[in-house]
Formats: structure tokens, C-alpha cells, sequence
């Protein structure tokens, strides 16, 4: 599934070409993907000028002039195409402006497509729910020590859930832990203050990194212009069990399973 680095190399991507032009053109070429079309889509975006593009969590949002914002979600497979040589059976909705073609397309179809108004956004429920964006400075330490108190459940988990922090996804969770030399299965009420500081440029530098590196391609991420992401050539333990540790002090990578997702971890110097 794309994570936060592979949504916000997307925004990043569309907004090259999309930001400030007037889309011309909406087409539907399905009726639903994990969930229904808006109804008024078509209506909506047509004549309409782009007048941002944002990321909040995993969501991409297109901003317009009528007050109304395009929210997209990738889901597993998904990814916008920008003026692709030729139509795929796999792009369901099209967005042409003066200059440029946007095809989103998505084989699975659990990527989904909202029409929100402006003013409704914060309290939409998927957002509503969401715990501070990781590259904000709303994320602090002491934020971290809130949400983290008492509980046994183990840190990897809790920075797994969307509540604690918006957008943190199984790669960047292993990585950053391994960063700040935090062992994921230790108790997130057990994980100390001085932990937790260093957690926190950890996961800011590792989610940098990989936006720096269009993000991690793995299965069928790709960014909007075709190029693969190479961020997975900088991996230090996700995906790499049994390989050596990239620190001096460290042992070899183990694999273990929490809440039904592989971890991968240096249980020599991740303590």
C-alpha cells in the first residue's frame, strides 16, 4: 500500500502540473472503486480552477475555487498517470485541463474518491479521528508521552495507529524505530522520555528521506510521472531478515509478527 512518503511524492508530482490550471474536462469511467463515485462529481470539477493540492495522513486533497476539494485515497495499488500515452482499462477517472491529462488508475480498486466541501474537511470523519501529521510540529515528544502512558500495548503497534500519529505506515514505523534504537516490542508506557525524543527526528528523517527518493516501490507504486521510487535501496532493517545490522554495534535483523504484520528489527541494538 502507498504510504505517507508515496502520497505526498504524488501531491507533489500532480501539483507540477495541476496547481492553478482550470480542469476542462471529468470523466467517470466506472461507477465505483472501493466505494461509489460522488454523484456530482462530474458537475463539480468541470470548470472549476485548482487552486492547491494538500496531503493530510494518506489522503490526497485538490483544492478548487468553488470551495469543494477532490480527496483521494490510493488504496493498495493506485496511482495518478500523467498524460499517459494511451487509455488503460485500469483508469477510472480522468481529469483534462488546457495542457495536461490526469489519469487515476487502480487495478484493485480499494483506492476511493470523496467530494468534500472546504469548511467540512477537519471534521470529516477519516480525518476527525487522525493524531498529528509526523512532519508537523504538532508531533512532539511530550505528544508521544500523552498518547503512550500506561499502556502495555507495544510501541510499534501504537505508532501503527492512526490515532496516535496520521499516516505512519509498517516500513517507516520499522525504520524510524530503528533509528532511535527502540526495541518495537517494548511496552509503549516502558519506552522513556529521552527514547522518545530521539523517535521523533527519527521519524521525521526517515520520512524525508524517502519523499527526497520518491518513496518506497514496492508491487505496484509508481510516481506520476512513471519513475520508480528508490527509497527501499535505503532500508535498514523492513524487508531485510537475517542480513547484518547496518550499526557496528549491532547484531543480525530478525523478523516477528505483531498485530498480524511483519516487524523487522535489530535485537541487539534496538533496546
Amino acid at each position: 500500500m502507498p504510504e505517507l512518503p508515496e502520497v505526498e511524492t504524488t501531491v507533489r508530482g500532480l501539483a507540477r502540473f495541476l496547481d492553478g490550471e482550470t480542469i476542462t474536462r471529468v470523466a467517470v469511467n466506472r461507477a465505483d472503486m472501493r466505494r461509489p463515485f460522488p454523484p456530482d462529481l462530474v458537475q463539480a470539477l468541470t470548470g472549476a480552477r485548482v487552486t492547491g493540492l494538500s496531503r493530510r495522513a494518506k489522503y490526497g486533497i485538490v483544492h478548487t475555487d468553488r470551495e469543494r476539494a477532490l480527496v483521494f485515497h490510493l488504496g493498495m495499488s493506485g496511482r495518478w498517470r500523467i498524460d499517459p500515452d494511451a487509455e488503460d482499462k485500469h483508469d477510472h477517472l480522468l481529469l483534462e485541463t488546457a495542457r495536461h491529462r490526469f489519469a487515476l488508475n487502480d487495478p484493485r480498486r480499494f483506492g476511493s474518491v470523496d467530494l468534500l466541501e472546504e469548511a467540512a474537511l477537519a471534521a470529516w470523519p477519516p480525518f476527525a479521528a487522525l493524531g498529528p501529521e509526523p512532519l508537523g510540529d504538532e508531533l512532539t515528544a511530550e505528544h508521544l508521552r500523552a498518547a503512550t502512558k500506561g499502556r502495555k500495548q507495544a510501541i510499534k503497534l501504537l505508532l501503527l495507529d492512526q490515532r496516535v500519529v496520521a499516516g505512519l505506515g509498517n516500513i517507516y514505523v520499522c525504520e524510524a524505530l530503528w533509528r532511535a534504537r527502540i526495541n518495537p516490542r517494548k511496552a509503549g508506557g516502558k519506552v522513556t522520555m529521552p527514547q522518545l525524543v530521539r523517535l521523533i527526528p527519527a521519524i521525521r528523517n526517515v520520512l524525508e528521506q524517502s519523499i527526497r527518493e520518491g518513496g518506497s516501490t514496492l508491487r505496484d507504486f509508481a510516481r506520476p510521472d512513471g519513475e520508480l521510487g528508490y527509497f527501499a535501496k535505503s532500508f535498514h532493517v523492513y524487508a531485510r531478515e537475517g542480513g547484518t545490522c547496518h550499526r557496528e554495534d549491532g547484531g543480525i535483523v530478525k523478523r516477528i509478527v505483531q498485530g498480524g504484520r511483519s516487524t523487522w528489527f535489530c535485537g541487539v541494538c534496538q533496546r
